[in-house]
Formats: C-alpha cells, sequence, structure tokens
C-alpha cells in the first residue's frame, strides 16, 4: 500500500465496475487532500488513511503531488531537489503544470468511478508556498490553480497543522527538499498561517489536526474525520 512507482496507486477494485450490474451507475468518488507545513506527516498518514479505508471496503486511490504521473515525477525532481533558486512565479507554473497532469490522468477518471482519492498536497499547497510564504498574488495564483484543475476543489481537505520548528526538526537531511534547504524559518512560519488562514475562510472543507502529538493520536483524528465524508 502506497504511492508506488511515481504514479498514483490503486489499492482496490471498484466493486461498481466489477458487479456484473452493466446498467449500475457509480456514484461519483470521494476527492480528499493532506495539507500542511513540511514535517507534518501527510506521507505516513495518508498511507494509514488509504489502508484502513480500503479494510472497510472503499475502492482508494492514493497519490501526491507533485507527482503521482510520469509528468509529475519529472517536475517533481525539478522542483524538490537542491539547485539554484526558482523564480516564485516558475515554480507556481511548474506545480500547476504537474498538477493539471495528475487530475487530468488519474484524479478525475478515479472520480469518475467512484473511487476515494486520497492526495497528499493539492492547490491549497500553492497557495500556502508561493502565496502566502513567497508573495505571489493570491488572485493570481487562484487563478492559476482554476486552470490547472479545472475547477476541481476536494470535498474534505486535512490540514495537519504543526509549528514549522517542530516540522523541520523532524526530517532527516537526506529527507530535505529545496524548500526545507533555501528557505529560513520565516517562511514556513508563513507558510503555515496561510494555510490556517485558508482553513478558517473554508471551514466547511478544512478540519484541523494537530500533528504535534503521537502518530496514534493524530492518526485516530484523522481516521475519524475522514469517515465523515469517505
Amino acid at each position: 500500500m502506497g504511492i508506488t512507482g511515481g504514479r498514483a496507486y490503486q489499492s482496490r477494485r471498484n466493486p461498481a465496475l466489477h458487479s456484473g450490474a452493466v446498467d449500475a451507475q457509480p456514484r461519483r468518488g470521494r476527492f480528499l487532500t493532506l495539507e500542511g507545513p513540511e514535517g507534518a506527516g501527510k506521507t505516513v498518514l495518508g498511507q494509514r488513511l488509504a489502508t484502513a479505508l480500503v479494510a472497510a471496503g472503499q475502492a482508494v486511490v492514493l497519490t501526491r503531488e507533485p507527482g503521482g504521473t510520469r509528468l509529475g515525477e519529472r517536475l517533481r525532481t525539478i522542483l524538490l531537489e537542491g539547485g539554484g533558486r526558482i523564480d516564485p512565479r516558475a515554480d507556481a507554473l511548474l506545480f500547476n503544470a504537474a498538477r493539471a497532469q495528475l487530475v487530468g490522468e488519474i484524479i478525475r477518471p478515479a472520480l469518475a468511478a467512484g473511487q476515494v482519492v486520497l492526495c497528499a498536497r493539492f492547490a491549497d499547497s500553492t497557495l500556502a508556498y508561493q502565496g502566502y510564504g513567497e508573495g505571489l498574488p493570491l488572485p493570481e495564483l487562484r487563478t492559476l490553480a482554476e486552470v490547472a484543475t479545472g475547477g476541481l476543489t476536494p470535498d474534505r481537505t486535512f490540514l495537519l497543522d504543526l509549528d514549522p520548528e517542530i516540522g523541520l526538526k523532524r526530517k532527516g537531511r537526506a529527507d530535505q527538499t529545496r524548500f526545507e534547504a533555501n528557505f529560513d524559518l520565516d517562511f514556513h512560519r508563513r507558510v503555515r498561517a496561510g494555510f490556517l488562514e485558508l482553513a478558517a475562510a473554508e471551514p466547511e472543507r478544512f478540519r484541523v489536526i494537530d500533528a504535534s502529538r503521537d502518530v496514534l493520536a493524530v492518526f485516530a483524528d484523522l481516521l475519524l474525520a475522514a469517515k465523515e465524508v469517505a
């Protein structure tokens, strides 16, 4: 269970597509996203949540941003590995290019098949990092995301909230991306504040979960929140 080979991993066949009921129309799936600052545990918790949903009888696709497709994984290398500074607008454009491919190739087909899509990061991350963190205008970034996703919005977003000082200490040097290595603590504080502001503006979509606790306690709250919609 997890993200394998750089592509979204379909963890279970959709029963509606294999039940023999030719005329049955599967309901639209549910789109769930995990967001949060660095070190909040999105990867580990996403895998645990996908496993739990499969055990409960759901058909689940687990994926990530940037990535989840061949193009997305190539862009992930450019965007996250060390190297020279990338202009914030170039960052936003590249993240949204990967996002557009992920939506078209993985997310929309899975939703149309009635599956649960669980994605680590989505458009809110661009608002938090390139908007609140690097100062690009939020209206511009929202317009860019609208084009890239065709207006797709998560049904529920789980914000794993964490003090950036704690989160950055959780990640070893081998796990650091360009954003940990090249951006200062104030940047990461702005990112966290941006996530919290986004959550406050859309309380019906966001569920804020304290990610500073033991992983089992965090997962218990995450699973409870997921069961509201999945």
